[in-house]
């Protein structure tokens, strides 16, 4: 059984808290490694952003591999501009494939340009197509500010992935309803089949010994952010939230500060409409410079020790279609607090696994923040809660969900039985 699994955008390898690095290489990666545990072959089809990175590696073990295909310039270039050259990754995968002598039995693709690729994939190969959308641009423009609206050759695209798809996974049952409503999907295409986490990484860690692998005090009060640095992600309300915090609690009674993963602190400073600088911005003005440490990306092997060093994880989004943060976190026995956003609601009990709060709604954010720092008790209860919920996701029972999605869609074989893994 061989799959080719595509990633257009973004590669599955990159570090974490770049621009267009988040849950979805995370997905594609842990995916990958736990069906090679399985004993599925599985190439990873990704455009090469950079000419000096080998074209096929095999960093995901058990034989498969991340195949970087050129496709336009070999270096980062914007969304739009990326799907102008999605024609030329398609003829290049197939390229590949009978240059290899491979034949492929299911395309599962990724994000809606994937979607795009995969369409013409499954027109070669005559193979099923699973598609995973992991964000919608209909709900993100929705509620999207300025820049980040999505254009229309987007929705264009989606749909062109949609009518190729063979099953459509959606992450939470708010997704389904998403796909529903604005894409009138038909529900016996869709299937809800959550990410995954991996708990022999991501599983607690005793806090001093977290903060000393990081080099920060044994008696460091931390809040942390993890993610990506956009407007969608609401770091600006945590900021806000910090700042009244400040207003309402002595430093003596409290005392702790915010450390945000993320983003790329090469930007240069004449770069002001970047969303760092903006938020660097947002900090001076707040007066939280003593009180915000921007530590820039971070590779994942180190995120647990963050998570667990961390008294809670703050997810502030306006738009989540999952939140695999939040469950890494989880994992690790740290409270979270987040947004009531699409996915975050479904995955956070709220006052049990954690906090969820409305989008954008400083006061009661820094209310139930300023509730788990002062309450020690409260901040470990919810921390063994979560960490024993988060083992519902565990990657090798997701897989196996994923294995059997792929199962139904294959072709009975010469002797009327499925084929097997």
């Amino acid at each position: 059984m061989r799959i080719a699994m595509l990633s257009y955008h973004t590669c599955p390898l990159a570090i974490l808290g770049g621009k267009d690095t988040g849950g979805m290489n995370v997905y594609v990666r842990e995916l990958t490694r736990f069906l090679g545990q399985a004993g599925i072959h599985v190439d990873v089809f990704t455009r090469s952003q950079d000419e000096h990175v080998p074209h096929i590696l095999h960093d995901l073990g058990y034989g498969n591999r991340v195949v970087h295909i050129p496709a336009g310039p070999e270096h980062p270039l914007p969304k739009n501009e990326l799907a102008c050259h999605i024609p030329v990754f398609t003829a290049e995968v197939l390229r590949f494939a009978e240059q290899k002598g491979l034949r492929y039995d299911l395309i599962h693709s990724h994000y809606w340009m994937s979607g795009v690729a995969g369409a013409g994939l499954k027109q070669a190969w005559q193979v099923p197509m699973v598609q995973m959308f992991h964000t919608l641009s209909a709900v993100k423009n929705r509620i999207a500010r300025g820049h980040e609206a999505e254009g229309a050759y987007r929705a264009l695209g989606e749909q062109q992935a949609i009518n190729a798809a063979d099953r459509i996974v959606a992450a939470t049952p708010a997704e389904v309803e998403q796909l529903r409503a604005h894409y009138q999907v038909d529900p016996d295409r869709l299937v809800v089949i959550p990410p995954g986490v991996d708990l022999s990484h991501f599983y607690p860690i005793p806090p001093d010994e977290a903060r000393a692998a990081i080099d920060i005090p044994a008696d460091a009060r931390m809040l942390l952010f993890v993610g990506r640095i956009e407007p969608l992600k609401g770091v600006d309300t945590l900021l806000r939230a910090l700042a009244r915090m400040r207003e309402d609690c002595a430093r003596d009674l409290c005392p702790y500060h915010l450390a945000i993963i993320g983003g790329d602190l090469e930007d240069q400073p004449s770069q002001s409409d970047s969303e760092l600088a903006r938020l660097k911005d947002l900090c001076h003005q707040l007066g939280l410079d003593d009180m915000v440490v921007f530590l820039g990306k971070r590779d994942q092997t180190t995120l647990p020790y963050y998570y667990s060093a961390a008294l809670c994880l703050v997810m502030p989004s306006f738009y989540e279609s999952f939140g695999m943060v939040a469950l890494e976190s989880m994992a690790c026995g740290t409270p979270v607090v987040t947004s009531n956003a699409g996915g975050l609601a479904y995955l956070v009990q709220n006052g049990e696994t954690g906090f969820t709060v409305p989008s954008g709604d400083v006061p009661a954010l820094a209310d139930t923040l300023t509730r788990l720092l002062l309450d020690d008790e409260l901040r470990q209860k919810i921390g063994v809660q979560a960490a024993a919920y988060a083992r519902n996701y565990a990657w090798e029972n997701i897989a196996r969900r994923i294995m059997d999605l792929y199962q139904e869609l294959l072709p009975p074989t010469v002797d009327g039985m499925c084929q097997r893994f």
